[in-house]
């Protein structure tokens, strides 16, 4: 008898444990989707410096790091299109070129090289999106955060201006915080 209230009792530790590993995985996916979902909205918030720009040509979203959200956002993004340009999304390696990209997304996996490879896209017209404390401070144009686990973010006007991007007042008044100058450390 004691020994299957044993084995009662850790079947239902297993269920609740498994119960909990499904939320956390739920809110995880949740959370990826939506991020890509801004992601890809982002693009009809922004203009671009180049206006000799083919209308048909594909805007580009690199991705570096989190080879899951790439595929999701290869998903969510298929057959769209921001005007009539359809979206293209790369998956980028270390070290790889920022050459033709429209938009970069720095998962925070890459937080220990986050400065590095914000360097490396400052003063060129690329909308830089991180995931990380500090993204801002780094010189990210958009950093997404965590509000109550909702979907937020934030904007760094000073790194868009320095990247020749504009960013339209409806982004904007989406956006957690808006900052105006040069973050802390810049």
């Amino acid at each position: 008898m004691r020994r299957q209230l044993h084995i009662a009792a850790l079947f239902l530790w297993l269920v609740a444990a498994a119960k909990g590993v499904a939320q956390d995985v739920a809110s995880h996916v949740s959370e990826r989707s939506v991020k890509a979902a801004f992601l890809y909205k982002f693009a009809s918030y922004v203009q671009w410096p180049d206006a000799n720009v083919k209308a048909d040509s594909p805007i580009t979203i690199g991705v570096i790091g989190a080879t899951d959200f790439a595929r999701e956002l290869a998903e969510i993004t298929a057959n769209r299109t921001v005007g009539s340009r359809p979206i293209d999304v790369r998956r980028l390696t270390p070290g790889g070129s920022l050459d033709g990209l429209e938009i970069l997304f720095i998962a925070k996996e890459e937080r220990d090289r986050l400065s590095q490879l914000l360097t490396a896209a400052r003063d060129k017209p690329i909308l830089t999106v991180t995931e990380s404390e500090g993204g801002l401070s780094n010189g990210s144009i958009i950093n997404f955060t965590l509000d109550q686990d909702r979907v937020r973010f934030e904007v760094s006007l000073y790194a868009a201006e320095k990247s020749q991007l504009r960013l339209n007042a409806r982004l904007l008044a989406f956006a957690q915080e808006v900052h105006r100058d040069p973050e802390p450390g810049r």
